[in-house]
C-alpha cells in the first residue's frame, strides 16, 4: 500500500484544507450559528456551506456559470434531435405527407 510510488497516485487536484472554510467569515452562517446557540444548540456541519457564499467570483462570471449550465449536454442533444428528424423526414407542422389541398 503506498510504497515509494505513491506520490504518482495522487489526485490531479488539490483538496483544500477543511480549515481555510469559516462560519465567522459568513454574515448569514454566523447569524443561523448565534440562533442555534441562544437555543443550545450547534451545528458542526454549518462550515461545510460557506462555499456556497463565497463572493470571490464576480457577479458576472456566476451569471454566466448559471446561464450555462447543461449546455454540454444540450446542445449535442438539439444538435441530434435535429438530425433524427431531418433523416427520418420527421415534420410537426401537420402539412407533412398531405400534398392535395382538394379535400374539405
Amino acid at each position: 500500500m503506498g510504497g515509494h510510488d505513491a506520490h504518482h497516485n495522487a489526485p490531479p487536484y488539490k483538496i483544500p484544507s477543511p480549515d481555510i472554510y469559516k462560519v465567522e467569515n459568513v454574515p448569514e452562517l454566523k447569524r443561523v450559528q448565534e440562533k442555534l446557540a441562544k437555543r443550545g444548540l450547534r451545528d458542526p456541519w454549518l462550515r461545510n456551506y460557506v462555499w456556497r457564499y463565497d463572493r470571490s467570483q464576480s457577479t458576472y462570471m456566476r451569471a454566466l456559470v448559471t446561464l450555462t449550465r447543461g449546455w454540454r449536454i444540450g446542445v449535442p442533444a438539439f444538435l441530434i434531435t435535429i438530425a433524427v428528424e431531418q433523416y427520418f423526414g420527421i415534420d410537426y407542422s401537420g402539412h407533412g405527407s398531405h400534398h392535395g389541398d382538394d379535400h374539405h
